[in-house]
């Protein structure tokens, strides 16, 4: 009965964070949604906002939901806590304060120890274990770096865990509101997210079998970008969900659009490129009028995602009205910046 009420909260919840697109509603979701958000509610434990915000563009959703269950959720040989202790310092990079609060949250619940409070209020330098410090240090880097400080055959598990979140951050930070919590005075704040670290860390522990996503998309093979990933199921489940959101997009976003973001980011250092959106205007000089809204989309969410603002969604939507090429076209830019970071992974790292 706990279980059921927590669901039935939690979907509603799930509709009402998202902001930009009407998420379907998983009372009438059919086919693939239905699909993804069964598994969502059963291995996740309810209906997380960031991979509900996907569900306009099915495939979209499908290949969200395969990365972070397979990178975060599934078990391997990295315990859940360290991998959420990545998770919530991505998270703080990215200044994304919806995951970091739902992630901090959860460390805190499953390891209630001081470092996991320090890491959940980014204060790296006071975390007293020092090789959680060096995780944590590594991954609140914006991007990430060659020296790893944990064995080099735990890098397919924290390295897919970075480079989901520096996708699902870009993605929280367009469609979803700022924290999962309402307004609240200082000890009020401090209560609910104790209150939301146990039900959090309860769900964190229910099992979870590995490679269950995996169906959900078309088998691809595994693209150099994620050689870092090796022959693991992780590889496998990005690799898939690379393909899709690479297919989904290929109606939506222009050729142009693609290669001027691909240029940007092979020079990029992780940085957002200016206080003022007018980077993008410059950055953009010579495209199009008809390819300028899915640009600035495109440019913002990949590099400065707090930057898109309802003038941005308005003039995407005057171009093209449709919640999925919107989800898309997001999904795209987000996930174009988060494979840059990846591809500057190590191949063999030392262990650590």
């Amino acid at each position: 009965m706990t279980a059921l009420l927590t669901t039935q909260a939690t979907r509603r919840a799930a509709l009402a964070h998202v902001k930009h697109v009407t998420p379907a509603d998983p009372r009438r979701a059919t086919g693939l949604v239905k699909e993804v958000y069964s598994q969502v509610e059963r291995d996740f434990g309810m209906l997380a906002p960031p991979i509900a915000l996907h569900s306009p563009a099915p495939t979209v959703l499908a290949a969200a939901w395969a990365m972070l269950r397979e990178s975060l959720l599934a078990p391997g040989t990295v315990p859940r806590s360290t991998k959420e202790a990545v998770a919530a310092a991505v998270s703080a990079a990215n200044a994304c304060p919806y995951c970091v609060d739902i992630h901090g949250a959860t460390l805190t619940g499953l390891d209630g120890t001081p470092d996991a409070a320090a890491i959940a209020s980014d204060r790296v330098d006071d975390v007293g274990d020092p090789h959680l410090r060096s995780i944590v240090g590594w991954a609140r880097n914006p991007v990430l770096g060659s020296e790893l400080p944990f064995p080099a055959a735990q890098l397919p598990e924290l390295g897919g865990v970075a480079v989901v979140f520096h996708y699902i951050n870009r993605m929280v930070s367009v469609f979803l509101q700022r924290s999962p919590l309402p307004p609240l005075p200082g000890p009020a704040r401090r209560g609910a997210l104790w209150i939301a670290g146990r039900v959090m860390s309860s769900l964190a522990r229910r099992p979870v079998s590995a490679g269950a996503a995996l169906n959900l998309l078309p088998a691809s093979s595994i693209p150099p970008d994620l050689a870092w990933a090796g022959p693991t199921r992780i590889a496998e489940a990005l690799a898939r969900a690379y393909a899709a959101i690479e297919d989904e997009a290929a109606s939506v976003v222009p050729e142009r659009i693609r290669c001027l973001m691909l240029t940007r980011l092979s020079e990029w250092d992780g940085m957002p490129p200016g206080i003022s959106a007018t980077w993008v205007d410059t950055a953009l000089a010579g495209v199009p009028d008809d390819e300028l809204p899915v640009g600035r989309l495109v440019l913002l969410t990949a590099q400065s995602a707090y930057q898109v603002g309802n003038t941005v969604i308005a003039d995407f939507k005057r171009h093209d009205p449709q919640d999925a090429s919107l989800v898309a076209a997001a999904s795209w830019g987000a996930l174009a910046a988060a494979r840059s970071i990846g591809d500057r992974l190590p191949l063999d790292a030392p262990s650590a």
